[in-house]
């Protein structure tokens, strides 16, 4: 730092190895500080030249706003004695407190995962954002289909293959598998329990029965699609026998409990469908992608795709050959289970149709019944209908007037007679007229 003193004017430069910015301070006859006393700003004011586009402003900052202010109207003849060489900038502070905003406002995630070596060795760390982009090769964009905290976003399957690590997203089941490790997000749950029991066996020496051994990488989506597609079928055959009861029960037993035990089965079966035709779609597409399938065999290879045809080039002839067999390796395992998914999604289907039958039937069957209680309901009706005009009859005679019948012996018994033969006519003839219009 170096001081240069002067009537009006005193120079300073800071000098680093990578900037070297230059200040001039100026005195109270400098026209800025001038034209500011015009403007009434009444707070202590520090002017400041700067060279910006080889022309001289004046800033001034300002102790109570906390900002820059540039005057207005200053001529570029008003500076006098600056030499046309310096270079001036705005002070600093302005471009750290900007870096420093940047820089606090961004908080990286933590992500607590398991770690599954290709030895077998299972540890449990911390990691964050930037150190899982750095150690897996991948980009910010591509741990959003792995991201615990996008569950509900991101809930559709997905086999997502990278340079160096493939991620995995089979629903609870969210994992990087990388040529060395992989990194399993929620362990705790179902699925990320279930592949690592399946996982863990897989990478024992003495369990390969002899039988050549696959890349850790391709150990590690076989136990993950194996663990799911099992999950799937344990399902299925829990759900199988209580679907069955249930059919052979109904629709002769109808009763609050077993509809409510049909709707729990109907339901089940649908979120089991589901996802079963989910991995089957995503199984589906990734075999009908040749791309996807040879870059999982060149990770970890000096091997190249080249574009257009897709056709392998190794460096290494015997690598070439490794990896072509690989990928025979690969497109039978995942027809494997695509095979096994599109028969739990098809024997699901079929519950879900028979239940579906059976919830017909029953409907049916309750449409017979309210029909019968509608006719039996009619039936009365017609009924309270002809006696009421008999009743009518009756009240007729009850009224206190004289109508010279009750002189007569024989008068009560003949009433009595014809309302009852009335009424007995009536409700046939209301019948088969009901019967001609097909309404009972």
């Amino acid at each position: 730092m170096a001081l240069i003193p002067s009537p009006n004017i005193l120079q300073f430069s800071v000098q680093s190895p990578s900037t070297s910015v230059h200040y001039l301070f100026f005195s109270s006859p400098w026209p800025c500080s001038q034209q500011l006393s015009k403007r009434n700003v009444n707070v202590p004011l520090v002017p400041i030249a700067v060279k910006v586009s080889s022309k001289v402003r004046c800033f001034t900052k300002s102790t109570e706003e906390n900002r820059w202010i540039e005057p207005e109207n200053v001529a570029d003849d008003d500076v006098n004695g600056v030499r046309e060489d310096i270079k001036v900038q705005p002070p600093q502070r302005i471009v750290t407190s900007a870096s420093d905003s940047l820089s606090l406002g961004i908080r990286e995630p933590v992500y607590e995962v398991v770690e599954v070596k290709a030895n077998g060795i299972v540890s449990r760390k911390k990691i964050n954002r930037r150190q899982l982009l750095k150690s897996s090769g991948l980009r910010p964009r591509d741990i959003r289909s792995v991201d615990p905290s996008l569950f509900l976003t991101n809930s559709m399957p997905s086999l997502l293959v990278r340079e160096h690590a493939i991620l995995l997203n089979l629903g609870s089941l969210r994992a990087i598998a990388m040529q060395e490790c992989v990194l399993i997000f929620d362990y705790n749950c179902k699925g990320g329990k279930a592949f690592i029991d399946t996982l863990l066996p897989r990478l024992n020496p003495g369990n390969m029965n002899g039988g050549p051994c696959m890349p850790f990488m391709i150990e590690a989506v076989e136990a993950a699609l194996l663990s799911r597609v099992q999950h799937l079928e344990q399902r299925l055959m829990n759900i199988e026998p209580r679907v069955q009861a249930l059919l052979e029960v109904l629709p002769n037993r109808l009763t609050a409990d077993i509809l409510e035990q049909l709707r729990i089965s109907k339901q089940t079966l649908v979120e089991l469908s589901s996802r079963a035709e989910a991995l089957r779609q995503m199984l589906l597409d990734l075999l009908e992608d040749t791309h996807e399938i040879r870059r999982i065999c060149i990770i970890g290879r000096n091997c190249t795709l080249t574009k257009g045809n897709d056709k392998l080039e190794c460096s290494v002839p015997l690598e070439k050959q490794i990896a072509e067999e690989e990928e025979e390796e690969i497109e039978m395992l995942l027809e494997n289970y695509l095979q096994r998914c599109e028969s739990c999604h098809g024997q699901s289907e079929r519950l879900l149709d028979s239940a579906k039958e059976m919830e017909d039937s029953i409907a049916v069957n309750l449409s017979s019944r309210r029909l019968e209680v509608s006719r039996v309901e009619l039936l009365l009706q017609v009924g309270t209908f002809c006696v009421a005009v008999g009743a009518l009859v009756a009240g007729i005679f009850g009224m206190n007037l004289r109508s010279y019948l009750e002189e007569h012996v024989f008068a009560f018994w003949l009433t009595t007679a014809g309302i009852i033969v009335g009424a007995v006519v009536g409700f046939f003839l209301m019948y088969s007229y009901l019967k001609t219009r097909k309404i009972l």
